[in-house]
């Protein structure tokens, strides 16, 4: 028994997603159900199953690709949901991720991983009867955070290259409540398509402002 199981064992409980998962990852998401997405000789660097696991967790606890590759490197849970893995098992890149939900969309069968998440949110207890885990929307939100994730991005780091003076310019066209400091998303119901073409909308404003007052400056 590894150290992740001896440690979980006990203080998670049997019927949490972390639980079900841990009991059930193998069965749910075994190596023939991805077979058509990886055609090269090989192995894959990250096994389809865990990478599945951290897409559902990731679904279910609202983060992004950064923020749910970094959960499955430091969180024991995300090890144990993903069959028990050791503590100290490697992590992988967040763009494991996108390129996973790029194969399955373009694949026959796009929406195959979620087709087993409201089972597994019934037995865990989170989903019951008015609450349906559709996945058409999953896709939709988790593309609207990378390109959140890539805008913000690209916003943060012109902001940290600027000297004071360029800063000072730039941060005066800014007119979403942000400083773009902090990493990470922003808030928002990533569930409610309105609200996600609303963050869209004024980050790539707030872009487009910057890119205004760069126009006709020497850069180097």
């Amino acid at each position: 028994m590894c150290d992740t199981v001896r440690f979980c064992e006990g203080r998670v409980s049997p019927g949490s997603i972390y639980g079900v998962l841990h009991r059930e990852c193998f069965d749910l998401f075994p190596d023939e159900m991805f077979a058509d997405l990886f055609t090269d000789v090989g192995r894959r660097s990250v096994p389809p199953m865990i990478v599945s696991v951290v897409m559902l967790l990731q679904r279910i606890e609202g983060c992004s690709d950064r923020e749910a590759v970094e959960r499955f490197a430091f969180d024991m849970r995300w090890k144990y949901a993903a069959g028990g893995l050791a503590f100290d098992h490697p992590g992988f890149v967040h763009t494991v991720l996108v390129d996973m939900r790029a194969r399955l969309a373009r694949s026959k069968r796009p929406n195959r991983i979620f087709e087993v998440i409201l089972d597994v949110a019934r037995r865990a207890g989170l989903a019951g009867r008015r609450r349906v885990l559709d996945s058409a929307p999953l896709y939709d939100a988790v593309a609207t955070m990378d390109t959140v994730t890539l805008i913000r991005s690209a916003v943060r780091g012109l902001l940290a290259v600027a000297d004071p003076v360029l800063e000072t310019a730039l941060r005066a066209v800014l007119l979403r409540d942000d400083d773009y400091r902090a990493t990470g998303k922003p808030v928002c119901d990533y569930d409610d398509k309105a609200a996600r073409e609303a963050l869209v909308d004024a980050l790539a404003r707030d872009a487009h402002a910057l890119l205004g007052v760069l126009h006709g400056r020497e850069l180097d």
